[in-house]
């Protein structure tokens, strides 16, 4: 049942004894005054429909517990013991001086509690609340986006790895699955500790098991009807094909129905990296720094340091990019629904989707235009605004190089200048082809062109510069202490981040004046 805070003081009450060594303006401080009011009984009674039963946490402590954990990047148990032993966690979440905390578990619990509801990340809408009733965001019309890699909780698996355990979660999940491994998967002993036993610098071993846990994993697919599946089943299924799939091939010489394979001599652009948290990726945020993990999203308005909006999501695929999910955050905003922003980012955002989507909502880009590759080192560019470059005409159809020569962009928006290369002058700084150059114009191309000639006005340069860096200072908020996430999976990963943020915009407001004027919240 729904547990409620008790409005009586005990003797010892911690905030009653000592509240005012809190530091004024601190989180601590203003949970200790407010978290009734912030997080009210109301706020989680869903969670707990019945009326019998042990009493739960009240709502005014764990929304109080949940925001300082991911504020100061506790583990559950050291949680419970700031609870136990610190005043100003005590003070913060109405404790007395004797009183222990709940068991580490019981934040589990709450997690899965709100997971499971059809409003889990009310804590963070709590805080957006307040920031929409003090009207700090009024008028404010930037906003700025980035991105950031946060570690992964588990380790990198390698092939053979993977497979072995998929197919072990295969007979653990799947109905009748260890009568399956018994019937199909005779190629090793998945029951056996430890790594197999064969000579690791010898290549014909390694192919060969390689070969025998393919093999076994394609006779256990074969077995089973993955539509009479469901859950943990349908899951474990979904694994062991993609596992039995991404990393290998078929052998030299070998069309894959001979039984024999070996782990592919390339990387698959989406590669699982762990059975033990499928939702892990390979990051590559610059072309030196790689990663394993997760990719946290953010928009910023800069001049508050206010964060509006995040999402943390896969590290890898096309709808995890930067500009594919920067796009969607600026679109589901509400305190700009209806209005227009400028929305400022680094070249990462500078896609043809990103601009589209932005002229789609009114909004304004001040985005560090994607760098333009020649052909040739220092050669022509596609650029239409210089006098020497290549030029597009979207209503013709046409496309012009920097000799002078027009051709007609085809269906696909392919243009060949083909054989008329051979003999012009310009070509050094063209093209290295011997069949000429030829140009793959984007889907968004004019929507490009247009938004590199505005990157050149020198207001569009100040803007960028004065107001971008901000999100900058954000994403340091966001991953001081917590560059390794705690949690498998994007969506428990995504709760923690919309908690941290919550307390980082609670801390933010504070920062600013947060005070209660006449039962309202405003900036002093």
């Amino acid at each position: 049942m729904q547990g409620r805070e008790d409005a009586q003081r005990g003797y010892l009450d911690v905030e009653a004894l000592a509240g005012e060594l809190l530091a004024p303006g601190s989180v601590f401080a203003f949970l200790a005054k407010h978290r009734g009011r912030l997080f009210p009984d109301s706020m989680m009674e869903d969670l707990f429909p019945s009326r019998r039963g042990r009493p739960s946490v009240p709502a005014s402590v764990i929304g109080s517990v949940l925001v300082l954990q991911a504020l100061q990047g506790l583990s559950d148990r050291e949680t419970a013991e700031a609870l136990t032993y610190d005043l100003r966690w005590k003070a913060a979440c109405g404790y007395g001086l004797t009183d222990t905390a709940f068991h580490p578990s019981t934040l589990t619990y709450w997690r899965r509690r709100l997971a499971a509801s059809k409003n889990p990340h009310r804590i963070m809408k709590a805080i957006a609340e307040v920031v929409a009733e003090t009207g700090v965001l009024a008028g404010k019309r930037r906003r700025a986006v980035d991105s950031t890699v946060l570690d992964d909780a588990v380790a990198r698996q390698d092939t053979i790895t993977q497979l072995i355990a998929a197919v072990r979660r295969f007979g653990r999940d799947i109905p009748g699955g260890q009568d399956l491994l018994a019937t199909h998967a005779k190629g090793y002993d998945y029951t056996r500790t430890g790594k197999p036993d064969i000579a690791w610098d010898d290549q014909d071993a390694r192919d060969g098991l390689v070969s025998a846990l393919v093999t076994d994993a394609l006779a256990l697919l074969a077995a089973v009807d993955p539509e009479t599946l469901e859950g943990r089943g349908a899951d474990a299924y979904a694994l062991l094909a993609l596992v039995a799939g991404q990393d290998v091939e078929p052998a030299e010489d070998s069309d894959g129905t001979d039984g024999r394979w070996r782990i592919a001599r390339k990387v698959a652009p989406d590669r699982m990296i762990s059975t033990v948290d499928p939702d892990t990726r390979h990051a590559h945020k610059t072309r030196s720094r790689q990663q394993d993990g997760f990719k946290a999203h953010i928009v910023i308005e800069p001049d508050t340091g206010l964060i509006t909006a995040a999402e943390l999501t896969k590290a890898s695929g096309p709808e995890n990019s930067d500009g594919a999910v920067g796009a969607r955050l600026i679109g589901m905003e509400p305190t700009i629904a209806g209005t227009s922003v400028d929305v400022l980012a680094d070249s990462a955002y500078g896609s043809g989707e990103m601009l589209a989507a932005l002229a789609g909502t009114g909004h304004t880009p001040v985005i560090k235009p994607w760098p333009l590759r020649p052909a040739v080192e220092g050669g022509f560019t596609l650029d239409d605004f210089t006098l020497d470059d290549f030029t597009v005409d979207e209503s013709a159809g046409t496309a012009t190089c920097p000799n002078g020569l027009t051709r007609r962009i085809t269906a696909k928006r392919r243009v060949t200048f083909g054989a008329a290369c051979s003999s012009c002058p310009l070509r050094a700084r063209c093209t290295g082809s011997p069949r000429g150059r030829k140009l793959e114009l984007h889907e968004h191309d004019a929507l490009q062109r247009e938004h590199r000639k505005r990157a050149t006005d020198p207001d569009f340069q100040h803007d960028y510069r004065t107001h971008r860096p901000m999100v900058e200072r954000s994403i340091a908020w966001v991953t001081r202490g917590n560059r390794r996430v705690r949690h498998r999976g994007t969506n428990q990963n995504n709760a923690w981040l919309q908690l941290r943020i919550a307390g980082l915009n609670l801390r933010r407001l504070l920062a600013l004046g947060l005070t209660s004027e006449k039962g309202s919240w405003a900036i002093a």
